[in-house]
């Protein structure tokens, strides 16, 4: 099928997750800042547009098979915001500090605290392809109003799993890869491009 995808990403956290997830296929992924690839605008307001959009992005400036992602967290009471505006909830610059501060001062008076994290994942074989591979993955929780845990980012020591008693910030990273959101994305997005081999 093909041994290099540009990962439409420049975070060193999702290369090494996706990376050792790939590698079983004899696949190699590039992080595209390595290819000179600039950044993409993320103008829609749906997650699969926006993964779509970089995932085109990246493919037209290398020539190459390209991958990405876009995920956040989504909160039943604020009507799925912050949704494809996680990470810059709270304004330029990004600032996780921030961001959880803002929603944890807009849950303040909700006594329905339900929420998910959400990923989707797009695989083109090159920019113009109609039928790319579309992926996702949902995992579900609750917002609390105190951090734990030290392990994640983002929202995870917000996000707590009510089967688990933690929250995504306490699982350890392992643990979090297989269950998360992404980790679901990836391992049905891994299931799709094995079945197509």
């Amino acid at each position: 099928m093909f041994d290099r995808i540009v990962l439409a990403s420049n975070n060193a956290g999702k290369l090494k997750e996706f990376s050792a997830l790939f590698a079983p296929l004899g696949i190699k992924l590039v992080p595209q800042g390595e290819l000179g690839v600039p950044e993409c605008p993320e103008p829609h307001l749906t997650f699969v547009e926006n993964a779509l959009e970089k995932a085109r992005h990246a493919s037209r400036v290398t020539g190459l098979p390209a991958l990405a992602d876009d995920s956040g967290i989504c909160v039943d009471a604020l009507g799925g915001a912050p949704g494809v505006l996680s990470a810059r909830f709270a304004g330029e610059p990004k600032s996780d500090a921030r961001n959880n501060a803002l929603l944890v001062e807009k849950l303040k008076d909700e006594a329905n605290r339900r929420a998910w994290y959400t990923c989707v994942l797009v695989l083109v074989r090159h920019p113009d392809d109609p039928h790319p591979i579309v992926a996702d993955g949902v995992w579900m929780g609750e917002v609390q109003d105190s951090p734990a845990g030290e392990g994640g980012f983002g929202y995870d020591p917000y996000f707590y799993l009510p089967e688990r008693g933690c929250t995504a910030a306490e699982l350890d990273a392992a643990e979090k890869n297989r269950v998360s959101h992404r980790g679901q994305a990836l391992a049905a997005l891994i299931a799709r491009l094995k079945a197509l081999a």
